[in-house]
């Protein structure tokens, strides 16, 4: 991979919230790329996250007004400032022959371009994958579309909510007869987003082989449907049409969110025996010998009655205590918690999945690290959300422009 600046590669120490030492700066395992980012939105963003938290160097290219994305009308938002660290930024007007000209410049020493344009605007503006792929064959150019570069919806908007309904989802989530519901979240802008990561990473180590770079697509419906995982199969090769079951596992009963005396709680069985468990564990031995009971398959035909004879006993004990006999027992259970309970739990802070980053405006503020942990080169987060067109005359200097032609470039208002 080419190895970038180490000044615009710009990794710094982690300061992470959870226990153990302090870690040493260091360049992270990504700090020889770098990546334009014309993305908007979520679904982009969460694509590059990935990367500039491993270390990437990556420059967020903004319209000069700073326009043309819904996130960008408060910088200072607990979601923006989430979605864009470790990030430089710049402005350019790529509507103009000009600013696609200065665009060209800048893919000639970068490995990565994400965009989530829709497919026709980026050939109207000559930045499709072709053109730029002639300037620079090693590129790696990764789009998310709402419903892919081809077929008949191609050209159509489309967002999260759309790909929720039109995935499947919707009408798999929720309650029999209450209608469809929609996640709390935005699954199908996120998957597609890690999906592009993926998708990402993964042609970049081929063309450590090939010399050649190649184009990376994915869309926010078919990510939407690869996470309807069995569900998707049991159409595919039962041609069963799965149905709302609320907080029931579709197959797997019982399995779902129980009444608590002083809420709710979840727990999970796999197979006769996990059931037998269950069933002592909460002082009902007599349900484990319940004819309607015995099987998998008669639990599943009894759903209503197995999951109401439990909860008349879970009833009796606090979600605590109920939490911490079926551990004990072998029988997954755990408590509902609110957002703020959540991130309350020792767990979840021990997990490192809370991280600091200083803000100049905002000062320390707390965001959402990675998932993902590796021993010797972990994710890091030092810089926060660029202002808009904070580094444009650095990224300009780097691409060999010289003080002349930059000041032509924001005379022109080709840069803000």
């Amino acid at each position: 991979m080419r190895r970038a600046d180490s000044a615009a590669a710009g990794t710094g120490g982690s300061t992470e919230t959870g226990p153990g030492p302090a870690r040493v700066e260091q360049r992270g395992p990504l700090s020889g790329l770098r990546v334009l980012d014309l993305s908007r939105v979520r679904a982009g963003p969460t694509c590059v996250k990935f990367l500039g938290d491993f270390g990437a160097d990556v420059i967020k290219i903004e319209r000069p007004d700073g326009g043309g994305d819904p996130m960008g009308d408060d910088r200072y938002s607990s979601d923006y400032v989430n979605a864009q660290r470790n990030k430089r930024g710049m402005t350019l007007d790529l509507k103009r022959p000009e600013g696609v000209a200065v665009l060209r410049r800048l893919v000639e020493t970068a490995d990565v371009l994400v965009e989530n344009f829709r497919p026709d605007v980026k050939h109207r503006l000559g930045v499709d994958y072709d053109s730029l792929a002639a300037v620079n064959p090693r590129l790696v150019y990764t789009s998310i579309s709402a419903f892919g570069e081809s077929g008949p919806y191609r050209d159509r908007p489309g967002f999260d909510l759309i790909a929720q309904g039109m995935g499947g989802l919707m009408w798999l989530n929720g309650y029999p007869d209450q209608g469809p519901l929609r996640a709390g979240i935005s699954p199908a802008d996120l998957s597609a987003g890690i999906f592009a990561a993926l998708g990402t990473m993964i042609a970049l180590l081929e063309r450590e082989g090939s010399g050649r770079g190649q184009w990376v697509q994915t869309n926010l419906l078919s990510s939407q449907i690869m996470l309807l995982d069995y569900q998707a199969m049991r159409w595919l090769m039962d041609r069963t049409v799965p149905v709302q079951r609320g907080n029931d596992h579709p197959q797997i009963i019982p399995t779902g969110a129980f009444r608590s005396s002083d809420g709710y709680f979840t727990l999970s069985t796999v197979g006769n025996e996990s059931y037998r468990r269950l069933c002592h564990a909460i002082g009902a031995p007599e349900l484990a010998a319940d004819p309607r009971f015995l099987t998998a398959a008669l639990r599943d035909q009894h759903r209503a009655e197995v999951n109401a004879a439990i909860e008349a006993v879970t009833c009796g004990k606090t979600t605590h205590e109920w939490v911490e006999i079926l551990n004990s027992a072998g029988v997954p259970a755990g408590p509902i918690y609110k957002v703020d309970e959540m991130f309350a739990d020792p767990q979840v802070r021990a997990t490192g999945i809370v991280q600091s980053l200083d803000h100049p405006k905002l000062g320390p503020v707390e965001i959402l690290g990675q998932p993902i942990t590796l021993s010797r080169t972990p994710a890091q987060f030092s810089k926060p959300p660029p202002e808009l067109g904070q580094h444009t005359d650095d990224v300009l200097r780097e691409a060999g422009f010289g003080p002349d032609a930059i000041a032509e470039l924001r005379r022109h208002q080709i840069i803000g």
